[in-house]
């Protein structure tokens, strides 16, 4: 929802370009290689969305008939429109974790033995903020124990990090720090950093060199690229220091929440910019109505919950807003 601001704009119209395709972008370059070094990463690949990000990790890990792991509201399952088989032939065995982060016990519970009879447990894929768990965050020492688990298997582990600086600034880290013992590891740009578009996946310098002969084949060769990238660069240098703003708002919002008597809040679960509500009704719709006409943006997260997301576009104004619309439908 963010979009870009003005200085952005102006990055994008006197950006250097050139032809990404043919690696002669050097806007492109410079902002793979600020964010390889950002995830402490041989290399680094731009791409235009988190969804192609996800896939193109997928297609170079995996082979046709091959399994990923992966907890069961994740967003390469949920909410990539079949990817991981239209494109790369993999079945994904799923994982229930409440928090989106399952145990290394629930894992290895399901990494497939060496039998022609089975696919071939290939990749572990982890989320982190994992956003339909409401922006919940793992630390390096839960990660590592996950991908340790992988490892061992044989397995290869790719994390989704569309917003693993909210992440970072959550646990006041290093993001490079979250993905230490990930082969893979994505970044959105358009998210709370507030790019227009794109998304980089990072890993090795073999993998990355796969990554983008994949890019192509997906139709995500971009030409004059550096316009875009631009503003990329803007969002990684500005974008992570507003974070915790969006952080700080969140809480607020959410508690103000909890004070609702008809609704179901988790304020301890609000960890980073998103926040989830159930209304405790047969239909969350009148709810979304009423938040629409006045003038606040809310989605569907299921049939019984609705999602709020902070973002940099957005003040504190915003937030008593939400309230104000959501104590009057109490009322009402």
């Amino acid at each position: 929802m963010t979009k870009p601001n003005a200085a952005m704009r102006r990055a994008m119209v006197d950006a250097e370009v050139g032809d990404d395709v043919w690696g002669e972008d050097p806007t492109v370059r410079a902002l793979e290689e600020q964010v390889a070094e950002l995830l402490g990463k041989p290399a680094a690949v731009f791409v235009p969305s988190g969804t192609m990000a996800n896939q193109l990790a997928i297609h170079v890990h995996c082979r046709p008939g091959d399994e990923l792991i992966c907890e069961e509201r994740s967003h390469v399952f949920y909410y990539e429109g079949g990817a991981i088989a239209r494109l790369s032939g993999t079945q994904v065995r799923t994982l229930s974790a409440h928090d989106g982060f399952p145990s290394p016990e629930q894992v290895q519970s399901v990494v497939r033995i060496d039998d022609p009879h089975y696919p071939r447990s290939r990749l572990l894929v982890m989320e982190n903020t994992h956003n339909m768990a409401g922006g919940r965050v793992a630390d390096s020492a839960r990660i590592g124990a996950l991908a340790e688990i992988a490892h061992a298997a044989s397995m290869q582990v790719h994390i989704d990090g569309a917003r693993l600086l909210n992440a970072a600034v959550s646990l006041g880290c290093a993001p490079s720090e979250l993905v230490a013992n990930a082969d893979s590891t994505t970044l959105c740009l358009s998210k709370g950093l507030g790019a227009p578009v794109g998304s980089l996946l990072a890993g090795r310098e073999d993998f990355i060199h796969e990554a983008r002969r994949a890019r192509k084949a997906f139709g995500g060769g971009m030409r004059q690229a550096g316009i875009l990238a631009a503003a990329g660069l803007l969002a990684v240098k500005e974008g992570p220091a507003l974070l915790a703003v969006d952080h700080r708002r969140a809480k607020t919002l959410a508690s103000g929440l909890a004070e609702l008597s008809w609704v179901s809040v988790d304020v301890s679960a609000t960890e980073s910019n998103i926040v989830m509500l159930e209304p405790g009704q047969a239909s969350v719709q009148p709810l979304l109505q009423q938040l629409a006409e006045g003038g606040v943006r809310a989605s569907l997260a299921s049939p019984t919950r609705i999602r709020f997301v902070l973002h940099r576009d957005l003040d504190d104004e915003c937030v008593q807003r939400c309230l104000t619309i959501c104590r009057a439908f109490q009322a009402s």
